[in-house]
């Protein structure tokens, strides 16, 4: 595969108006070719998901999830009309959302739902272990960006890779249900409880626990 650059990548989603992640594999699939990763783009179905993601999404289900009783999820997944809230294939994308938040544990949809404060902290103990390598600082900022596109993976919906298939985000799920339905489909908010989750669980000594034991059978 060709070696993709941000300038590559941002000259096809401007002509294209597809997804960053869609983008840097198209070019990567046909080797830095722009007519060809235009034409790979749309045989996805990908360019014409794009055009609708600027489209209200009003309609859609609350879907549900739980998980032996200890694990409960709801999330809200908007479409245009409530004609494809009913459709099969849109009702298996939420149940498969559901399932993917439990497993998953992400804390927000997308990267711009990051509390700026929250970024900032990471981003200063990334800074701080790349120091603690030796990294030359002038090339922390540069490290920084791909240290960065990991945490995304890990705290953001659209960034984490689907359970049902680890190459697969579940962006670029919801963008081939877009083109397979035709409507806009959009992740709107999601709540995962776990029981006893914030919960700060007693922790026994248990030499201490054996000793009151015995000292209340001598009593």
């Amino acid at each position: 595969m060709a070696d993709v650059s941000a300038a590559m990548v941002k000259e096809l989603r401007e002509k294209t108006g597809a997804g960053m992640m869609d983008c840097k594999k198209a070019l990567a699939e046909t080797g830095g070719d722009f007519a060809k990763a235009e034409d790979w783009l749309r045989k996805k179905g990908i360019t014409g998901a794009a055009k609708k993601a600027g489209r209200v999404a009003a309609e859609g289900l609350v879907g549900t999830y739980v998980h032996g009783g200890k694990i409960g999820v709801l999330v809200e997944v908007n479409c245009e009309t409530d004609f494809v809230g009913r459709n099969e294939d849109f009702q298996a994308l939420v149940k498969d959302l559901a399932m993917h938040i439990a497993a998953a544990s992400p804390l927000y949809v997308r990267r711009e739902e990051v509390p700026a404060d929250v970024l900032e902290k990471e981003k200063e103990i990334q800074r701080q272990q790349l120091r603690d390598q030796k990294k030359p600082e002038q090339m922390i900022e540069k490290i920084l960006e791909g240290k960065l596109g990991k945490y995304y993976e890990t705290v953001c919906l659209l960034d984490q890779f689907w359970v049902k298939d680890d190459k697969k985000r579940i962006s670029e799920l919801i963008t081939e249900k877009i083109a397979k339905i035709g409507e806009n489909i959009s992740v709107r908010r999601f709540v995962r409880y776990q029981v006893g989750e914030g919960i700060e669980k007693k922790k026994e000594d248990l030499a201490a626990e054996v000793e009151k034991t015995i000292a209340a059978a001598k009593s």
